[in-house]
């Protein structure tokens, strides 16, 4: 046919400024200034303001250095969780914070000395801990815009910093609750100590490595013993720690365990049986016949004496064997040596018989410059020093007491987390939390355990973690030999030496705090302090400094109840951090307030695992493999970040790599381009045009219904904290439901049926409640995103101020259109072929024949099956089969159709709409 008109613009094709290419990275701090300077978080809290709180307390991250990936994921779930939470109607504050003392700052400063070659302890106190402020405020500074860039929306204005004056004087509040209650002692303990940085740590200040060690075979002469045979024999230990030998003064044997007397070249020696032909392998020697078998029990009584007694003083004392049930035969010789000061079995058994710690290693990991034997020699946990060629192994072979030694032993060794170097046990006095005190209430293990089952965990699996390591922990070591850090703020009576606990003078401490801080704790105003009452001289000031864990165990107390932020309130919805906080901060801020208040200051705790890089590889700077989320961000976006977050299970330990982003930002450009259709179909909807769902077709009133089921999906992920699952229930929903459903067969309506129209009126409907649910759904995940498609169509306020959606309540039969889908895939199974082969241009030249058995459209489906399918027509026969049509194609609607009299004419419906127009142009 010539001269066929072109029929192009009577089309009504979708229209939008929207663009589909995002440019997130140049986009986004454009959008962050315009919140910044609008103040969105004032807004949101007003718009909350008296409605039901949510409380997620933030938990810090230390001040000192740059944001890594980890930091990236803890904030964008925290972030997640509040805009949630927010958008369920709830008044969800986000109060950041940042720890801000203790060994990460003061290192950091000490290693700037390092460089200067610079001695800190030359260095007044105040000007060390100022320099150490100031350390900490840059980088909360650094911190704080980095983490905005996220797109967190916080009280960024009003963080909480736990060097605060006000937050320092609560900490030293919180304190003496514990003093004035009794909770406290002060006690020589073996405890986990760094030579390197002189003080003591906490469990969770320790991380385990693999190591070599040397291990030795020690002969200690019986000399006393209720079995003759034994008298003048040697009873051997094994150890992994040569240097704790020069402070030896016990051996310890199982009770239970067998035991021989057997020939070693020209001694006799007592092993445990079940160790014995080992044993004799080290020493390169057969394993001859017992001279004596018998049980540890009848050890009892039996006296040895140290290798090194002809020294005189402490080591020509007796060393006692004594019966320890911790004692085995996994390894070793089945005979333990006891340094009381190096060990807790050791110590517990020691002072169970009478013996104290002597301190003989000090704080730098040297022996003390008198001790007998290698004083003021060490350092403790250099390897050669410990080597079998070192100054113990060859004073102990000098004296033909080393049986064996190898630097070959393998095992798993604490370091600390910070500096990186090996730590010891060592026993100095410490301030100690008591776990099994008996008090009202029960003990602070009991409270403690049952505020664990009283709490929500998840995962589940988190439970039995911190609950196994407060049913086994031991008292909590309280005290620190550093200066940057909140003061134990005690004075100790030299006399009795019992600490102060009097309520006045613990008012004068605080208040003192409050009005400078740290420094206020000081030999001048002691007097102050202590008032008419008592005199100073009778007083010792302590000047250890608290575990920076109880500064941050105690956060619950200075953010929620100080009233400083008084859209905050106690106890927390929620605490959320990565699972290494079982024995961090989680347990800290549960030993704290079950001890002061007698319950965990949370009511649920979320954990997430550790981002490996793409291999799964732990990051580590010198592997080379770190992602930097700076990077990313400069790169991808930070909604691309947030996507990659919130779509891994991050209860588990996750992958980020280019590869894993690639997909990300690909499942980003399908979510994008759904709200980019969206707006399009959406150009000039008006109220006017509205349909009421009872007068839809049933394809319109089915999506209702597959909306409403993703509503109460998301609103359960919500609920379980489960973001994985509600980011891919909403990107499958826009991909699968919509894009290549609903989208794909409602697009001859929108291109093509009159504007007034039921059905494309019932489906722009549709699409309007589609529009505003979906972009409320997505906010909390692409916040930016979100924001731009919102301001796309309602430029003013933002999208963040939005309530979750309200939905129609739809009824529809989803086994029928479940049934019907499975029949349209089908078919484009069955099509996608020829249109290969070129057999078929596209769907539309299709006619389909399928099983007589098929089911049926719904009746408000004008266009029956092949509607649905997009197809030119589809009959019933025996099996499922695609020809192609003979029908003509209309012009403008390009169906196939056999009331189209030849190609280029238009079907009636086509015909209609396009003479309206004219008319109306007329």
């Amino acid at each position: 046919m010539t001269n066929q008109r072109d029929y192009r613009a009577t089309v009504f094709l979708p229209k939008t400024d929207f663009p589909m290419k995002a440019g997130l990275p140049q986009k986004e701090p454009g959008i962050l200034a315009r919140w910044q300077e609008e103040d969105i978080y004032g807004q949101v809290r007003a718009a909350r303001a008296g409605r039901e709180k949510f409380i997620l307390h933030d938990g810090p991250p230390y001040a000192n250095g740059d944001m890594h990936i980890g930091h990236a994921l803890n904030h964008i779930l925290k972030d997640m969780v509040v805009r949630t939470q927010t958008l369920l109607g709830k008044d969800a504050p986000y109060v950041p914070g940042w720890d801000c003392h203790g060994l990460p700052i003061e290192w950091k400063v000490e290693e700037e000395y390092r460089k200067k070659k610079k001695n800190k302890d030359e260095v007044p106190p105040k000007e060390f801990r100022a320099e150490c402020r100031a350390y900490a405020q840059k980088w909360v500074d650094v911190q704080r815009e980095q983490l905005k860039r996220l797109g967190i929306n916080a009280a960024w204005d009003r963080p909480y910093l736990t060097m605060d004056f006000q937050a320092e004087a609560t900490i030293v509040g919180e304190l003496l609750k514990f003093a004035e209650s009794g909770q406290l002692y002060r006690g020589a303990k073996p405890v986990m100590w760094s030579p390197v940085e002189k003080t003591a740590l906490a469990e969770a200040e320790v991380e385990y490595e693999d190591i070599v060690s040397t291990q030795i075979d020690v002969a200690f002469e019986i000399t006393a013993s209720a079995v003759p045979e034994l008298v003048g024999a040697y009873a051997v230990i094994w150890t992994t720690t040569p240097w704790t030998i020069p402070v030896n003064q016990a051996l310890a044997y199982g009770p239970e365990v067998d035991y021989v007397l057997v020939a070693v070249g020209d001694k006799r020696v007592l092993l445990a049986a079940p160790l014995a032909g080992e044993a004799a392998k080290r020493y390169g020697v057969e394993l001859a016949a017992p001279l004596w078998e018998g049980k540890g029990a009848d050890l009892a009584g039996t006296i040895a004496r140290h290798p090194m007694h002809a020294l005189g003083g402490f080591f020509a004392e007796p060393r006692p064997l004594l019966a320890g049930d911790f004692v085995t035969t996994e390894s070793g010789t089945g005979l333990v040596h006891m340094a009381p000061d190096h060990g807790e079995d050791d110590f517990a058994l020691c002072k169970a018989h009478g013996i104290e710690p002597k301190f003989a290693v000090m704080g730098d990991g040297k022996y003390r410059e008198d001790w007998g034997w290698l004083g003021g020699q060490g350092s403790v946990i250099n390897p050669k020093f410990n080597a079998p060629d070192g100054p113990i192994c060859s004073a102990l072979a000098e004296v033909g007491a080393l049986l064996a030694a190898s630097a070959d032993y393998k095992h798993s060794y604490p370091h600390s987390w910070r500096s990186k170097a090996k730590v010891i046990f060592r026993c100095t006095p410490q301030w100690f939390v008591p776990m099994d005190q008996a008090r009202e209430g029960g003990t602070l293990r009991e409270k403690a355990v049952k505020a664990i089952a009283d709490t929500r965990f998840v995962p589940e699996k988190g439970r039995n973690r911190i609950g196994a390591m407060v049913e086994g922990r031991p008292d909590w070591v309280l005290s620190r030999q550093r200066a940057w850090g909140v003061p134990i703020t005690l004075f100790v009576n030299r006399q009795t030496g019992q600490y102060l606990a009097d309520p006045e003078v613990n008012a004068r401490i605080i208040a003192g705090v409050r009005a400078e801080g740290v420094d206020a704790w000081d030999d001048e105003r002691a007097q102050d302090y202590l008032g008419e009452a008592y005199k100073l001289d009778d007083y010792e000031r302590v000047t250890d400094i608290l575990d920076v864990w109880f500064d941050s165990g105690s956060t619950h107390a200075f953010v929620l109840e100080s009233g400083r932020w008084p859209e905050l309130s106690w106890p927390a919805n929620l605490y959320l951090e990565g699972s290494d906080q079982h024995r961090g901060w989680f347990q800290s801020s549960l030993l704290e307030s079950c001890a002061t208040r007698g319950r965990a200051p949370y009511d649920a705790i979320l954990t997430h695992g550790f981002t490996m890089d793409a291999k799964g590889m732990k990051m580590s700077k010198s592997l080379g493999n770190t992602i930097s989320p700076l990077d990313l961000m400069r790169d991808y976006g930070a909604d691309i970040l947030r996507l990659w977050a919130l779509s891994v299970d991050f209860t588990e330990d996750h992958r980020i790599g280019k590869e894993i982003l690639a997909g990300v930002a690909d499942q980003y450009r399908k979510l994008r381009n759904t709200f980019r259709y969206l707006l399009g179909a959406l150009d000039g909807f008006g109220e006017d045009e509205r349909l009421p769902v009872a007068e839809m077709p049933e394809l319109e009133q089915y999506m209702l219904a597959r909306l409403n089921g993703l509503d109460a999906t998301l609103r359960q992920a919500v609920a379980d904290f489960d973001f994985n699952t509600y980011v891919r229930a909403l990107s499958e929903f826009c991909n699968e439901d919509l894009s290549a459903f609903f989208f794909d067969i409602r697009k001859d309506s929108l291109y093509c049926d009159a504007p007034a129209d039921p059905r494309r009126r019932a489906y722009r409907t549709v699409l309007d409640t589609l529009f505003h649910a979906l972009v409320r759904y997505a906010a909390p995940v692409m916040v930016f995103t979100a924001e731009e498609v919102w301001q796309s169509r309602y430029a003013g306020a933002s999208v963040h101020l939005l309530e979750w959606p309200e939905l129609p309540a739809v009824s529809v039969d989803g086994t029928q259109w479940d049934a019907l889908r499975a029949l349209r895939t089908s078919v484009n199974e069955a099509i996608e072929p020829l249109r290969r082969e070129k057999v078929l241009g596209s769907g539309l030249e299709a006619r389909v024949t399928v099983p007589a058995d098929a089911p049926e459209a719904p009746a408000s489906i004008a266009g029956g099956l092949a509607e649905l399918f997009i197809t030119a027509a589809v009959v019933r026969g025996e099996s499922l089969g695609v020809e192609r049509t003979q029908d003509a194609k209309c012009g403008r609607c390009w169906r196939h159709l056999p009331e189209v009299s030849e190609d280029g004419a238009l079907c009636g419906r086509c015909e209609d709409v396009v003479a309206a127009q004219d008319e109306a142009a007329a």
